[in-house]
């Protein structure tokens, strides 16, 4: 599928998930751009808080819990986007396809007019303390798995798991795979990886196993807050992370993005369907340069771009 003006290359806007966020992440160009700023007051309506005052200055501890980190970083890749518009639109007016990582297909949602921004903070704002909820219910975490291919981390998953759970949540380059599950499931993977050939393990920096069965009692909670929003059909395609594929119906975006919670994030899948479709040049938008990095790691040859590059 050649989703591209007219066949030509195309342009991707994608967008970072959590554990994108820093403490500084909104530096003075929030102040320089209204429209950025705008985003951070209505932001900080919605949500109770001062949304603006814990990006720029923390604490820490309290930027990174997941309740507080979804909308930081979903209202900061927004504040980000309304920057690019105004100093170069051409690439926003380019995009022939959008998707963010996990949280960040929110953002893209809102990008491609599938889903407005009040209703996304809103949403978001219920994921992530769902989410943390479940986190604190049951010590669990994430581990990212590198040097490995997947069939070879399921089978490490297999032989660690035990009586807990322990399973691949996020596909993200090939190399590069999170396994998330019960903590000490964990400890026994990390301990088993190396004589299985991985290169490293790294503990991800994250409350708990999100994109498992763990996280399933945040299932209902965030389904009853997207059965409140309103979805649209978006201008241009959203790919899934939980199918690596565009979806238009209102009904179905919101079945997936519930889906998502509990599955596998098809990341590297994902970018490879973007490919497919004739895209050969990406823009990051909002904190950090990890996508762009899982971009060269899967075709060097497309140019990646960001706004405060």
């Amino acid at each position: 599928m050649d989703t591209s003006p007219a066949g030509g290359p195309g342009t991707a806007i994608l967008f970072p998930g959590q554990g994108a966020q820093t403490v500084g992440m909104a530096a003075d160009w929030v102040d320089a751009h209204p429209p950025a700023a705008e985003l951070f007051v209505r932001g900080s309506s919605l949500l109770g808080y001062d949304l603006l005052e814990i990006c720029r200055n923390g604490p820490t501890d309290r930027l990174n819990t997941t309740a507080v980190s979804q909308p930081a970083i979903l209202v900061t890749s927004l504040a980000a986007l309304e920057v690019l518009r105004a100093r170069d639109p051409a690439p926003l007016e380019s995009a022939t396809l959008t998707a963010g990582l996990s949280l960040g297909e929110y953002t893209a949602l809102v990008f491609a007019g599938a889903l407005g921004f009040d209703d996304a903070v809103r949403i978001v704002a219920e994921r992530g303390r769902a989410m943390q909820d479940c986190a604190e219910a049951t010590p669990s975490g994430m581990v990212a798995v590198l040097g490995l291919e997947r069939d070879a981390v399921v089978a490490l998953c297999d032989a660690c798991r035990g009586e807990g759970v322990l399973q691949v949540a996020n596909v993200l380059c090939p190399g590069n795979i999170v396994v998330s599950g019960d903590r000490n499931a964990c400890d026994r993977l990390e301990a088993a990886a190396p004589e299985a050939g991985a290169m490293k393990c790294v503990r991800l920096e994250v409350a708990g196993a999100f994109h498992t069965s763990l996280m399933q009692p945040a299932v209902e909670r965030l389904s009853a807050a997207l059965a409140r929003a309103e979805f649209r059909c978006p201008r241009i395609p959203v790919v899934s992370n939980v199918d690596a594929r565009p979806h238009t119906d209102p009904d179905e975006i919101r079945g997936l993005l519930a889906r998502q919670v509990v599955g596998v994030v098809e990341w590297q899948a994902s970018v490879a369907y973007i490919l497919s479709a004739g895209v050969r040049s990406v823009w990051e938008i909002g904190p950090g340069r990890v996508l762009r990095g899982l971009m060269k790691r899967i075709d060097r040859s497309v140019a990646t771009s960001g706004v405060f590059d």
